[in-house]
């Protein structure tokens, strides 16, 4: 587990640095996911209007995935706190929909290979673990378009915490694009076939 401290337009003292690793090291460890690596972005709007200037940016990696979370608030102290917070939940969401995901796959795999040999003690395992269970452009990111599926994308778009997510579809090999509505609910737009 490492914790990257980057100060944009400004100097991080080691008294920040050593409250920011504290506090988002902290939130880390909660959830025990390894490997996982966070960079955090500390720095300080200059528009004076700005009731919030402090932003604490968090962007964690691990087997694949990235987590990111983006707090603003009155002075850093706080942003990083609530930064921290922030982090517990969207590890939680990981946790229980990427990891958690991989075993009851797993354990409906050996269910079905022991109903099989066992036709007696047929459990349904589905139903059992259904009951558990501005005008310009201020920003540029390159990102890596990695073939997934359209349920692979809603985690992703979920842990990310964005209104869109752009990835190419692993069956149709289209360029797709899904959208969270306003109503609620996700849209999803697709690259139209030749």
């Amino acid at each position: 587990m490492g914790i990257t401290v980057i100060g944009r337009r400004m100097q991080v003292s080691d008294s920040l640095r050593e409250y920011v690793q504290d506090k988002i090291g902290a939130s880390m460890k909660v959830m025990d996911i390894s490997p996982l690596d966070a960079e955090v972005v500390v720095y300080r709007e200059q528009n004076p209007s700005n009731p919030r200037p402090a932003v604490c940016e968090v962007t964690l990696r691990t087997k694949g995935h990235i987590i990111r979370v983006e707090e603003s608030e009155e002075d850093l102290h706080t942003a990083i706190d609530v930064a921290a917070a922030k982090v517990v939940r969207q590890l939680r969401k990981y946790k229980t929909r990427v990891i958690d995901k991989k075993i009851r796959s797993n354990e409906r795999a050996i269910g079905a290979e022991h109903a099989e040999a066992h036709p007696e003690t047929n459990l349904d395992l589905d139903r059992l673990m259904d009951e558990l269970s501005n005008d310009e452009i201020v920003r540029t990111k390159e990102i890596d378009l990695a073939p997934m599926t359209e349920e692979e994308a809603l985690v992703e778009i979920d842990l990310l915490g964005h209104d869109f997510f752009a990835y190419i579809d692993r069956d149709s090999n289209r360029f797709c694009v899904l959208y969270r509505r306003e109503g609620g609910g996700y849209g999803l737009l697709m690259q139209k076939e030749d």
